[in-house]
């Protein structure tokens, strides 16, 4: 009963948490961001199940995310022009099924080989997907894109799902739905396998499995689901163009990956959050915010290979036996230099982006954490310099005090003794 209990929880805290965030975060915007991070999740998920769960790296998700959306798209214009009786709800079932075929058709050339040939023919494809959609104009639309009506589709319960929050907890099912699909996926015998094949093919081989078969049914449900996504997407935005198949959308589903965390199945639904996020609020304030993300995805790869959620677990650990204290000095010195480094970071791409990108109606003037800045004087670069490179030495010179300070974690935590 106890252990029935723990395995509910989170999820029924799940639920909970898609049903009643709406109602804590009720502006229009808020509203929005959510319902893209519904379905970047699914999309981030989907791309995990090839490179976390099967150790596939693939610069061309994006394609079945794109090609399931453009397919669902259609689907809605043809219901709506024969005027069927189908609701709206069906239609991610229909971009995840296209995204399931073109995965198989795909996937029969992806899978032949591992490792970095078949990230290079997932590029191939990729571009070629992408280059595509200016040439058959009929089916991508060209740079305009295909549009559609999703009100237009039957009600369901007297449902159209016009309003934005309608649409909203139409996503949250789907991709509540998809979380726990994804999930029992890996726990199945087939998803140890994939984890087999992910860590030591010959030994898959020689127990008597191909992993050949095993990639392609992996590389399936991965499409099928980010044809889940897609399919979302055009309910969400009703349009897909042809920027949901670019190379950019691809690497975004990496990104969300690898800052979550590939080694754990939550990993990917933390980076989608942060990654949709400050995707959305950084090209706000910021016309170089893609500059940031790549900053950040060097971070994350090169001082926290498990991403945030890895991060946050081995803090966890260390807390529960009672020696987060142990960190806490030496995080005390090193934060005021990050910080430093950080603002002489930001100030530095802000202003060489507004002195060399100027444009002569915005000036050379800029504001930056509430300080109004000249771009084109001496004092807000001496400043900047300053701070990045003070604050750079000095995590040089006290890094050493957190690896002293974890390697005694890390002695506590493998004794006996937490004392």
């Amino acid at each position: 009963m106890i252990s029935a209990v723990r395995f509910l929880a989170p999820w029924v805290a799940m639920a909970v948490l898609f049903a009643v965030a709406p109602h804590v975060f009720v502006s229009g915007s808020a509203l929005t961001m959510m319902s893209v991070m519904g379905t970047m999740i699914i999309f981030a998920l989907s791309y995990n199940v090839l490179l976390g769960q099967t150790g596939l790296l693939s610069f061309g998700h994006a394609v079945y995310y794109g090609l399931g959306g453009f397919v669902a798209i259609h689907v809605m214009n043809a219901v709506i022009h024969a005027k069927l009786g189908v609701p709206v709800v069906i239609i991610p079932l229909v971009g995840g099924l296209a995204g399931l075929g073109f995965g198989f058709l795909f996937g029969l050339v992806s899978t032949k080989k591992a490792g970095i040939v078949f990230s290079m023919i997932s590029l191939g494809i990729g571009e070629l997907v992408s280059s595509s959609s200016f040439i058959l104009r009929t089916f991508f639309g060209g740079e305009e894109g295909i549009t559609t009506n999703r009100s237009a589709l039957a009600p369901l319960f007297g449902h159209k799902f016009g309003p934005q929050i309608e649409v909203y907890y139409l996503i949250a099912a789907w991709c509540f739905l998809s979380i726990v699909a994804m999930y029992a996926l890996t726990r199945t015998p087939f998803g140890r396998m994939c984890n087999a094949v992910r860590d030591n093919p010959e030994r898959v081989e020689f127990v008597g499995y191909s992993p050949r078969v095993l990639r392609m049914i992996s590389f399936c449900f991965a499409a099928f689901f980010a044809g889940i996504a897609g399919g979302l997407t055009a309910i969400n935005f009703e349009i897909m163009n042809s920027e949901q198949l670019a190379a950019d959308q691809s690497s975004l589903a990496l990104f969300m990956a690898y800052i979550g965390g590939v080694s754990s199945f939550t990993g990917p639904i933390v980076g989608a959050v942060i990654v949709t996020f400050l995707q959305i609020t950084l090209s706000d304030v910021s016309s170089v915010w893609q500059l940031y993300f790549g900053l950040m995805f060097i971070g994350v790869v090169l001082y926290a290979p498990d991403g945030v959620v890895g991060w946050v677990k081995l803090h966890q650990q260390a807390a529960l036996r009672g020696q987060l204290w142990r960190l806490a000095p030496s995080y005390a010195l090193v934060a005021p230099a990050f910080a430093a480094a950080c603002v002489g970071a930001i100030m530095l791409i802000e202003l060489a982006n507004r002195q060399f990108q100027l444009v002569q109606s915005e000036g050379s003037a800029i504001r930056l954490f509430g300080v109004n800045l000249d771009a084109a004087t001496a004092p807000p670069w001496i400043v900047a310099v300053l701070l990045f490179g003070v604050g750079v030495v000095a995590i040089r010179l006290l890094w050493p005090r957190i690896g002293d300070a974890w390697g005694a974690v890390n002695e506590r935590l493998h004794s006996r003794d937490p004392a």
